[in-house]
C-alpha cells in the first residue's frame, strides 16, 4: 500500500470528523457530553461496531 493512500484516507477522516463540530457545534457538545457518561465497556463496544462496519464497507467498495 502506498503512503499516498494512507495519507489520503487520514485526510478524509479528518475532513469528515471536522464537519460535525463545524456544522453543529452545540449538538456536537451535547453528543460528546453524553458519550462522556458512558462506561468504558460501552464505548469499546461502540468503537468495535464502528470498526467492523468500516472494514465491511471497505471490502464492499474495494471489491
Amino acid at each position: 500500500m502506498a503512503w499516498t493512500e494512507i495519507l489520503t484516507a487520514l485526510a478524509l477522516v479528518l475532513i469528515i470528523e471536522g464537519m460535525v463540530p463545524f456544522v453543529g457545534p452545540r449538538k456536537y457538545r451535547q453528543i460528546v457530553a453524553q458519550m462522556a457518561m458512558l462506561s468504558d465497556n460501552h464505548l469499546r463496544t461502540v468503537g468495535l461496531v464502528v470498526m467492523i462496519a468500516g472494514v465491511i464497507l471497505l471490502f464492499v467498495v474495494r471489491s
